[in-house]
Formats: C-alpha cells, structure tokens, sequence
C-alpha cells in the first residue's frame, strides 16, 4: 500500500494543490462513499446521488490551485454537498416548471392545425437560433436551459468564471430575443408560453 495513504486530509490537500493525482485518488476514495450515501439518502436517486458526487469531486480538481479552506476538509466537503443537494432541488423545480410551459404548449397545438404548424416553426426557428450563437455562448445556454444546471455547475463543467458564464447567458438570451421581435401577435402567442425560458 502507497504509504500516502495514511497522510492527513489537510497533507494531501496541500500535495493535490502541487498536481498529485494519487492525493486526489485517496481522497476521493476516503470520501466517496460517504458523500453519496448523504446525497442518495436526501434526494432518493441513485443516478442523481452520483453525479452531485461527481461534480463535487470534479470542481475540487479543477480547481485545486486556489481552493482556500478555513475549516476541516471533512466539513469542507459536508458543506459542499449540502450546497449541491439544494442546487439539485432547485433544478428539479425549474426542470418541472419548463415542463409544464412546455405542456402548456402542446395543449395549445391540440385546438387546431395551424396553431401547431405555427408552434412547431417557432420551436425549430429557436433551435436554429441556438445553434448559430458562438460556441461558449451556446454551451453555457443549453447546460442552462436544456441541462437545468446553475451557473456555478457551468462554470465546473466549462472551466470559466461564474461572471464569464453571466456574460455569455446575457449575449445568448439578448439574440435570441432579438430574433423574435418581428413575430405576428399569432405567432407571440404561442411563444408567451416559452417566455420564461428566454429569461434568467
């Protein structure tokens, strides 16, 4: 056994901060379990319970260089966990809420035939909208609206700022709202029920 393995929490911080990925490896191993089952037992999914673990242990590494911690490690990565687990409420409920706008939706297409052609024109015309904003700009738009994640998470996943995932938010949501402007009141209509969407 790699005699590392019974250094303190606090001795492979410091080793992680200098590039050492078996410090990373132990800790990771020492707290894993005991992270997820705290999160499986909050949220009751397995799946869910994983990747906040995950995306714990993924910020911790990425940001391994300037991470500053006042307290134990232990309580570091307590606190941390319970930050996640109430982002992951939170995005279950706003995942809930686009759901319903976007039922409400379908249930408008169902009174005639052209308020559904209509619909569905909106609905492709702001995918491909979406798909010709620049590429952060895209990515932090559909890890937002499509991946329900907050703008901490994208900064994790992206390895930006959180004022760099603002920015790129703000651009997104300002064309594609432009791009609507010239609507028909039929068509503003039906995009009132997505308005929420297009909007932080």
């Amino acid at each position: 056994m790699n005699n590392k393995e019974n250094l303190s929490d606090e001795t492979l911080l410091e080793l992680l901060k200098n590039e050492d990925r078996l410090a990373f490896n132990i800790l990771y191993n020492r707290y894993w379990k005991k992270l997820y089952n705290i999160t499986n037992k909050r949220i009751k999914d397995r799946e869910a319970a994983e990747e906040i673990v995950q995306d714990l242990f993924t910020s911790l590494w990425l940001n391994r260089k300037k991470i500053h911690i006042h307290t134990s490690f232990e309580n570091y990565l307590y606190g941390s966990i319970r930050y996640l687990i109430i982002a992951c409420y939170q995005k279950q409920a706003s995942k809930l809420k686009f759901e319903e706008g976007f039922s409400k939706v379908n249930t408008i297409t169902d009174n005639t035939t052209e308020n559904a052609i209509l619909t569905n024109d909106l609905i492709q015309s702001l995918n491909r909208k979406i798909y010709l904003l620049p590429d952060k700009c895209r990515s932090v738009f559909e890890l937002s609206r499509k991946d329900h994640k907050t703008n901490k998470e994208i900064a994790v996943v992206m390895g930006i700022s959180e004022k760099t995932v603002e920015n790129h938010m703000t651009k997104a949501l300002k064309i594609l709202r432009l791009s609507f402007t010239s609507l028909t009141i039929a068509g503003i209509t039906c995009l009132n029920q997505l308005h929420h969407w297009l909007h932080f």
